[in-house]
């Protein structure tokens, strides 16, 4: 982190002893020490921090990229379903086309029946088996 050798740190000891003197100087390291455990803790929350607050960013466009789809396909769909109850507005409103003449009443029974006979359909109503004792 400071790119400080063994060397350099064997001075900066050697004059600490002479200044602060050695009844002193273990208290003194304790205090730094300390300080120096609280300044990285501080930056590590800054750091997570500033981490959270890029994550919530990210989120943010992530959540207004998918509410601009959603919004986009929520458009193009009721875009389609209105030209479709358009289009089924003028097919309902067209004229309908002159039509065939009605068949009688008794044509459709006889289609009934000749279609039964093409199926094989037996119409005639059969009596119930009989109980055996």
């Amino acid at each position: 982190m400071f790119d400080i050798g063994f060397s350099e740190l064997l001075v900066i000891a050697i004059v600490a002893l002479i200044v602060i003197g050695p009844e002193r100087l273990p208290t003194v390291a304790r205090t730094l020490g300390h300080l120096f455990g609280r300044m990285q803790r501080y930056v590590n929350d800054v750091k997570a921090d500033i981490s959270r607050e890029m994550e919530l960013e990210e989120l943010k466009k992530l959540q207004s990229s998918m509410e601009d789809a959603a919004r986009s396909m929520q458009n193009s769909v009721n875009k389609e379903v209105a030209e479709t109850e358009s289009q089924l507005n003028k097919l309902a409103e067209a004229p309908e086309p002159a039509s065939a003449p009605q068949p009688a009443p008794a044509e459709p029974a006889a289609k009934t029946a000749s279609s039964q006979l093409e199926l094989g359909l037996d119409t005639t109503p059969q009596a119930p088996a009989q109980k055996q004792a």
